[in-house]
């Protein structure tokens, strides 16, 4: 219930886009938004019945971190959230940004976290949120459960 509330006040907020306004410079820019993306992933995620047990997950020696780790039912996934805005159209889809080194990194991330947790065996998939802010417009949201195998 509480996540359904949360929800609907972040997307009532969002419904003009996520991108903040006027930030100062594109590195600056790009990590609000993808921020604001993360957020907005958290919440809409939570609506749909995950349950998370990490935000932001890095792991020693390994570049990069795992944005979302959370319970789908019996499946531990691990959800990596790309956010593009209107003014970015010629990277592609959100989702295609995750390519064969980003996938590798990830699934090595993703087996350090059930070894420091020590998670012997589980349920685990890999899911990708994409989010597509268009100015003036609500969030397009695709989430792809199981985009790829470790």
């Amino acid at each position: 219930m509480l996540a359904r509330i949360i929800f609907t006040l972040v997307k009532f907020a969002a419904r003009k886009g996520i991108t903040p306004p006027d930030a100062a410079d594109a590195k600056q820019q790009a990590r609000r938004t993808g921020v604001r993306g993360e957020t907005y992933a958290y919440w809409y995620l939570r609506r749909h019945g995950y349950i998370f047990v990490a935000r932001n997950y890095t792991a020693t020696g390994i570049k990069g971190e795992i944005d979302l780790v959370g319970y789908d039912g019996p499946v531990l996934a691990f959800v990596e959230v790309k956010t593009r805005t209107g003014e970015h159209d010629e990277f592609g889809k959100p989702e295609d940004a995750v390519g064969h080194e980003k996938r590798r990194a990830l699934s090595r991330m993703a087996r350090q976290f059930l070894a420091e947790r020590r998670i012997p065996e589980a349920n685990c998939r890999f899911d990708v949120l994409a989010i597509e802010s268009r100015p003036g417009r609500p969030p397009d949201v695709r989430l792809l459960k199981g985009a790829f195998n470790a």
